[in-house]
């Protein structure tokens, strides 16, 4: 019997914020197999603010999604048919399979595009969240870039989200002060409350950048000596005002401009003035990182140490208004697509 797969593609760019007729829901039928390759059946599928900067066709870090063809994602799913000695029926995995049902993986000659999971110690929405692309994309960002000392202050921006949340229990776990910033009185009492940040901004509640600069000043009384940002304009100046004397800054995502509004600093001066050291990066661009990383949050997932939560969708035609639901802050934690 033909199996039909499901697929949403990009069928136009979006000028300004985006909307669900960018995407374009279509059913096909599913190839067969040939030798060397895999059928995985996904399970979830991973929405992420990264996404939007590949809908658009200007210059970035990395190749526009093209139009008419599968949106991409991150997807962790189940092996229901194989043509390789590498993978069996069964075998749970987790790859770039895209906005769909089902997605034939290359495994034999080269690098395998999936990889094998437990699922029996970890949860497999897990591999997409603080076990996968975002846990690491904190450990390194931390690590690498903030290097935290205990006793300095760590600053974390969009702090309750699947990237944010990470960074702050790994800062703590370093010996730092870590202060979250989110949008919501429950956001900023999960970052507190259950996440064992030591403080959190409301930025809902502070909008204007004078109340703002206030209430992180009152938040961080002996200044910012590390930040993971996330968000880039009206948070990133009040941090960088109140950066210590050589602070680290990791920018991880620039959520503030992903609409294509410009994001100009306010006072570029503070780089020179506090001797800052700012760098992006990419976490793609770092696999040698990603077995170490890997290991410390499957041991803090599995263990209970490291917390995380979710936002889940049913169903894969939810998927476009739950992405512009993730870019307007409305998901709380990782937010995914429950395909099955």
């Amino acid at each position: 019997m033909t199996l039909t797969n499901r697929r949403f593609v990009l069928a136009s760019r979006p000028d300004g914020a985006p909307r669900e007729d960018n995407f374009r829901l279509e059913t096909c039928p599913v190839p067969e197999l040939v030798a060397g390759q895999v059928l995985v059946r996904h399970h979830y599928l991973s929405l992420d603010p990264y996404m939007r900067g590949r809908m658009s066709d200007q210059k970035s870090y990395a190749a526009p999604q093209p139009l008419d063809q599968v949106m991409i994602g991150g997807t962790a799913g189940e092996v229901v048919a194989t043509r390789s000695a590498s993978f069996a029926v069964g075998d749970h995995v987790v790859g770039i399979g895209g906005w769909q049902d089902y997605a034939i993986a290359d495994v034999d000659g080269g690098a395998p595009s999936i990889r094998k999971v437990d699922a029996t110690r970890i949860p497999l929405s897990a591999y997409l969240g603080a076990v996968g692309m975002p846990g690491v994309t904190a450990w390194y960002g931390l690590h690498a870039i903030c290097d935290p000392k205990p006793g300095e202050t760590v600053v974390v921006s969009a702090a309750s989200g699947a990237v944010g949340a990470v960074v702050g229990q790994l800062a703590k776990a370093r010996g730092c002060r870590a202060v979250g910033i989110a949008g919501g009185r429950d956001k900023c009492a999960y970052v507190v409350g259950e996440l064992g940040f030591d403080a959190c901004v409301d930025y809902k509640a502070a909008p204007d950048p004078e109340a703002f600069q206030a209430a992180l000043r009152d938040a961080t009384p002996g200044g910012v000596d590390a930040c993971f940002e996330n968000v880039g304009g009206m948070i990133l100046d009040a941090v960088m005002a109140r950066m210590n004397p050589f602070g680290r800054i990791a920018i991880c995502g620039m959520i503030a401009g992903y609409d294509g509004a410009p994001i100009p600093l306010a006072h570029p001066e503070l780089i020179l003035v506090s001797r800052l050291t700012i760098r992006g990066f990419i976490v793609s661009e770092q696999l040698a990182s990603w077995p170490k990383a890997l290991a410390e949050l499957a041991a803090g997932v599995a263990t209970g140490e490291l917390k995380y939560r979710e936002t889940v969708a049913s169903g894969l035609e939810r998927a476009p208004g739950a992405f512009l639901g993730l870019l307007q802050g409305k998901n709380f934690g990782k937010q995914l697509v429950k395909l099955v």
